[in-house]
């Protein structure tokens, strides 16, 4: 994989150049197909470029948003990634139909099934656009070091788009797309801030096994990454 970085001097400025480089995969999409897939990341890092991305002129209509991972908690929660996606969004796209992972289900497993059927019902996949983050540990989505699910998520022959996931310190049951669901898209992005999440990403750049860095399953994907780093 082709690996470009663009340097950001903080999340803001990183967030708005990055927010008119996925509307515009977007609009690329629909002009192709009538129909743009993306997925978003959850936490704190992203917030300012889903807020500036609410804020682009699109079409959002045609536009299906889902989410690369889910905490599996109650979307009412705070620790919910699906609320803060909304939220950060805002108003302006509130035409676009998000397909949340989540859902009502009593399990991560029943939760996992019935996400996939979503997704396949609003026809993803496809993803036109993903966005990434990176966690200090290597983890991209919920793709975790030591993930009970992990050797299925990253497996090439994964014919899953949603795996429940639990790992040794992560407190909450997780869901995640697979990585070959996350490899697949058209256009990938990862968004990362400061100094520890640089040098992450340089060790995961570096040989070595993907169950030890799962992000390094999308590194090394055919195609071309474009990483956003803030300096803080």
């Amino acid at each position: 994989m082709t690996v470009d970085i663009v340097e950001a001097v903080d999340l803001d400025t990183g967030g708005r150049w990055l927010a008119a480089a996925v509307a515009s995969q977007l609009r690329r999409a629909l002009r192709a197909r009538g129909l743009a897939t993306l997925a978003l990341p959850g936490g704190r890092t992203p917030t300012s470029f889903i807020t500036a991305l609410g804020q682009q002129p699109l079409d959002w209509a045609p536009v299906v948003i889902t989410l690369t991972d889910e905490r599996f908690v109650p979307v009412a929660d705070p620790l919910s990634n699906e609320t803060m996606v909304r939220s950060a969004l805002g108003g302006t796209p509130a035409a676009a139909r998000l397909v949340g992972l989540r859902g009502r289900a009593a399990t991560p497993e029943e939760a996992a099934a019935e996400a996939e059927g979503a997704l396949a019902a609003a026809r993803v996949p496809p993803l036109d656009v993903v966005v990434l983050g990176l966690g200090t540990d290597g983890h991209t989505a919920s793709l975790f070091p030591g993930g009970d699910r992990l050797a299925e998520a990253l497996s090439l022959d994964c014919r899953a788009i949603v795996l429940p996931m639990r790992a040794p310190g992560v407190a909450e049951p997780r869901l995640t797309l697979s990585a070959a669901a996350l490899k697949g898209a058209a256009a990938r992005f990862l968004l990362i801030s400061g100094a520890e999440k640089r040098r992450t990403l340089q060790r995961a750049l570096e040989d070595g096994p993907a169950e030890e860095m799962p992000i390094r399953a999308i590194l090394r994907a055919s195609g071309s990454l474009t990483v956003v780093a803030a300096d803080a």
